[in-house]
């Protein structure tokens, strides 16, 4: 029986070859060791010829070289240097998001060499670039303003609410929805999985507030936010609550209201208002709530047929306030480092 010796592991080659070569040291003939191994007739004198060469050592399995890369060294770090950081309209692409394609076509226009898709994903693997989900960012966002809140304004916030002896919270707001997108789940390719939920759609708006302690505080509503709503909710948070407290949150025209501002004067310095940059979301840690309301929540386990989508939001939120360790994890992430530095 023949054996085809492409098919078995280097390391078991190279102990057949040496193995091979002690037994014709031995006194055995080459075309009586080589049948016993069912190699073809003239395999063994290539390696006779190699340990004449270099001995023992010579019959020892090597890397195979493969073929010689298209790109230099340099011209991979370039490519790096294109991607990281960069939009594929910076180079003229109509496209603004990396695909393995437009690096393919920005390849051959810049070094003249082709690449398929396959060897532009092996290319981007080896310098370590992974396929991501992007996060949005809006153009009037300033980056100049956002730095100036992490390093200047936040700290001196820190500072005063420290003197004070106030707490402070990070304030937002959302609406939920019963037909949110699905999360991922298993099954047979090709093979679109049916989950069933329910065909009524409903809606929910809800406000909670968090700290970096661990305290929690939310409320569900119906009603559109306007000024009016919001001091409503305001008045619910501060129930019950000793300490001063300053509230950091966004810029909606329902915040900067001046019914707002006259009801916080109203308080004589019980509560104090501070306004994150503007759309800079990722500062406050108070999205990663809903982040994980959305994911965690609706995404996984869908609403079930007549099933409440206030009741179930309340589920989920008392959840979250049960659990003091998820709530101070929403601090770690590193757009809201700033916060406990």
């Amino acid at each position: 029986m023949k054996i085809d010796g492409r098919w078995l592991p280097h390391s078991s080659l190279e102990t057949l070859r040496q193995l091979a070569w002690k037994r014709v040291q031995a006194g055995e003939k080459p075309s009586a060791v080589v049948k016993s191994f069912g190699f073809c007739r003239t395999t063994i004198y290539r390696w006779l010829r190699a340990a004449a060469r270099g001995g023992e050592e010579a019959l020892a399995s090597r890397k195979a070289s493969g073929r010689p890369p298209l790109l230099t060294l340099k011209q991979k770090a370039k490519v790096r240097t294109w991607i990281c950081g960069k939009d594929p309209r910076q180079y003229g692409f109509d496209f603004g998001l990396w695909t393995r394609k437009v690096v393919a076509e920005l390849i051959a226009q810049r070094f003249g060499v082709s690449l398929g898709v396959t060897a532009v994903g092996r290319l981007l693997s080896e310098l370590d670039i992974t396929p991501q989900k992007p996060l949005r960012r809006a153009y009037e966002r300033d980056p100049e303003a956002i730095l100036r809140w992490r390093c200047e304004e936040f700290p001196a916030i820190r500072t005063r609410a420290q003197k004070r002896g106030a707490q402070i919270f990070f304030l937002d707001e959302a609406g939920v929805r019963s037909d949110i997108p699905l999360g991922r789940t298993w099954a047979p390719r090709g093979q679109t999985p049916t989950v069933a939920t329910s065909g009524q759609r409903q809606s929910a708006n809800a406000i909670s507030a968090v700290n970096h302690k661990g305290a929690f505080w939310y409320q569900i509503y119906t009603e559109r936010l306007n000024a009016e709503r919001f001091v409503t909710l305001l008045k619910s948070f501060l129930r019950r609550r000793r300490s001063k407290v300053v509230l950091i949150l966004d810029r909606h025209p329902a915040h900067t209201a001046k019914r707002v501002a006259r009801y916080v004067q109203s308080l004589r310095g019980r509560l104090e208002l501070y306004f994150l940059p503007g759309y800079a979301p990722d500062l406050n840690p108070d999205e990663f709530v809903w982040n994980h309301v959305k994911t965690h929540g609706l995404a996984k386990r869908p609403l079930l047929q007549n099933q409440s989508l206030r009741q179930r939001l309340q589920h989920d939120l008392d959840r979250i306030k049960a659990s003091k360790a998820l709530i101070r994890s929403f601090f770690h992430a590193p757009s809201v480092d700033y916060i406990t530095d």
